[in-house]
């Protein structure tokens, strides 16, 4: 397996020593953008919340810093990740504000309209369908509820040509990256209103905001 196929595989689902690394330089390397995709959406006090692809927990400490008197929810497929987010998230775990769960975006462990807010930041990529899996985060989503999805690959963003260089060698293995305009429509395909996509071309940053109909 070449340099990029590794690289990849192991943005998707971190494993093992070298999945740990992949792990904090993710917590480090997503803090900025994060940060920003969230200037987009308004976070309450008891919010209910959950993101998806957790990685190492960072997200998952700052939503629930946004939210202290709900609960925040982190999911991976990743047992890696799992164990990361628990260990990032321990004191917030045994208070009862956190809870992190192992598990897949096609499948989400919830009952219908749990959640206020539902965040995925850099990892939809990597979801098997995404209409389908964008679905699913619609079912658990509250009416009125808010899905944040963040990215920093994007087709026709700053980074465009990079991207393509990618491509080109990930041979079999899948990594979706849409155009502004196809985040867009992904949105729609997938029953969400208020649509809104944000870009910050000179970070080669872009987000979506949509929400579920009452």
């Amino acid at each position: 397996m070449n340099l990029v196929k590794i690289m990849l595989t192991q943005c998707s689902k971190p494993r093992g020593w070298l999945g740990r690394i992949t792990l904090r330089n993710m917590n480090r390397g997503h803090a900025e953008l994060t940060a920003w995709g969230l200037t987009h959406v308004s976070v309450q006090s008891r919010d209910t919340i959950l993101d998806v692809g957790c990685g190492g927990g960072v997200t998952v400490a700052r939503l629930a810093a946004m939210a202290p008197d709900g609960k925040t929810y982190g999911i991976d497929y990743s047992e890696e990740s799992v164990a990361a987010s628990r260990k990032e998230n321990l004191a917030r775990i045994a208070l009862g504000q956190v809870e992190i769960l192992f598990g897949s975006v096609s499948h989400l462990p919830f009952p219908d309209q749990t959640f206020d807010l539902v965040t995925a930041v850099e990892t939809h990529y990597f979801w098997p369908d995404l209409v389908a899996d964008m679905g699913e985060i619609l079912r658990v989503l509250k009416p009125n509820g808010t899905f944040l999805l963040i990215a920093e690959a994007y087709q026709g963003g700053k980074y465009d040509e990079r991207l393509k260089k990618l491509d080109a060698l990930r041979g079999e293995l899948k990594f979706a990256h849409l155009s502004i305009p196809g985040h867009r429509d992904l949105f729609a395909k997938s029953g969400y209103s208020d649509i809104h996509i944000f870009e910050e071309y000179e970070k080669g940053w872009a987000c979506g905001v949509a929400k579920r109909g009452a």
